[in-house]
């Protein structure tokens, strides 16, 4: 991990919603391989591009995006029997 890495949950917003690569794109006003390169981390967003794929889907940016990687799904969960 980088310092200057910028990890996103792009895909799992976007396939939760059913929103391909190629029509979020359209909607940011960006080429669909810039979507595959925020998804995969090989590319950092602008500040404003940022703020725009958070407001697409209606989410706090840090929702999206953090400095630090995200948990797992589920892993915050305890499962206690009693």
């Amino acid at each position: 991990m980088s310092d200057d890495e910028v990890f996103n949950r792009i895909s799992m917003l976007r396939v939760e919603r059913g929103v391909s690569r190629k029509d979020l794109a359209a909607a940011l006003g960006v080429h669909y391989q810039t979507i595959g390169y925020l998804e995969r981390g090989e590319y950092s967003p602008s500040l404003f591009l940022a703020l725009r794929i958070a407001e697409y889907f209606g989410v706090p940016m840090e929702i999206v995006f953090s400095l630090k990687p995200f948990p797992r799904l589920g892993s915050e969960v305890t499962h206690d029997r009693a």
